[in-house]
């Protein structure tokens, strides 16, 4: 009997192992995806050594220095000071590490919600609990993301907590629509007609059966929100309803350059630029991660 046993996990760790390459193989073929993840991997680790790559990050707190005020690029100062004499450049290495938090929490509330809900109502389609569930997901995608983050984040006390969860109150219903649609068409499969003759509990059908047919597409799109949940954050911030002074946040950055602009563009111009490069990074790497999961689905 151990022989067979032996035989078989070889053969399954041949094929997974096929599988990664086949997946890596897709991936590497586009270069834009290869860019995207030098640009996601270099942010990631800007962020999480913030403390150590900084030039100066005793400028993420309080920190005042009128005499470099206002200084523009320079060797010393590479992205210029702020009105306050602090290095932008170390405040945007520790705005990357409050917007992936930011992005990481959000995705991590609302898509295991959202996949969830999509996943019991799909299969549940044509009963009460399909009608309930997407009833309630219409109400939120009726309502512009922005606009619903916005009110939410209003009423609450403006804080960086308070503005991931108005995100994540909005997010979600996304993940569920689009779950929703793929398991729909998969419960009349005759695989999952099979588990159900053969007894399986909903959930075995749930996420064992159906939940795997969507790694795909829910990978995809949680690598494209991360950039989509830190640029609405950003907005969140740019009208102060984000974290709040003296916490190194991109968007709040942006907003407070904008009142020096044009003459000191420096501080508006680098905080803005870091968010078009995190949310082109996680974009681009999105459509990488797409093509590598389906051949490695095939």
């Amino acid at each position: 009997m151990d022989a067979p046993v032996a035989a078989y996990e070889q053969s399954l760790r041949s094929r997974t192992w096929e599988r990664i390459k086949k997946g890596w193989y897709a991936f590497s073929k586009n270069p834009l995806s290869i860019v995207g993840a030098v640009i996601i991997v270099t942010v990631v680790f800007l962020a999480v050594f913030a403390p150590f790559v900084s030039p100066y990050a005793d400028h993420a707190g309080n920190f005042v220095d009128f005499d470099n005020a206002s200084q523009p690029p320079s060797r010393t100062h590479l992205f210029g000071t702020d009105v306050f004499g602090r290095d932008i450049l170390s405040r945007v290495f520790f705005g990357f590490r409050l917007s992936l938090i930011m992005g990481v929490t959000v995705i991590s509330l609302t898509a295991p919600v959202g996949v969830t809900l999509g996943l019991i109502a799909g299969y549940k389609k044509g009963t009460w609990v399909e009608t309930l569930i997407m009833r309630i997901t219409d109400i939120f995608v009726a309502v512009p993301p922005l606009i619903l983050a916005l009110a939410v984040a209003a009423i609450l006390t403006p804080n960086i907590f308070n503005s991931m969860m108005a995100v994540s109150l909005m997010w979600w219903p996304w993940y569920c629509r689009m779950v929703y649609g793929i398991a729909s068409s998969l419960k009349n499969e005759f695989y999952i007609q099979s588990a159900e003759v053969t007894g399986a509990s909903t959930f075995h059908i749930l996420f064992k059966e159906i939940l795997p047919n969507c790694y795909g597409p829910v990978f995809t799109k949680v690598s494209l929100d991360m950039g989509w949940v830190i640029l609405l954050a950003s907005a969140l911030s740019f009208v102060g309803l984000g974290a709040q002074p003296p916490t190194p946040d991109l968007g709040t950055m942006v907003a407070d350059g904008g009142k020096y602009m044009p003459d000191q563009w420096w501080i508006a111009v680098f905080p803005a630029i870091a968010i078009m490069i995190v949310v082109f990074g996680f974009n681009i790497l999105g459509d990488g991660i797409r093509d590598m999961l389906e051949v490695e689905k095939s």
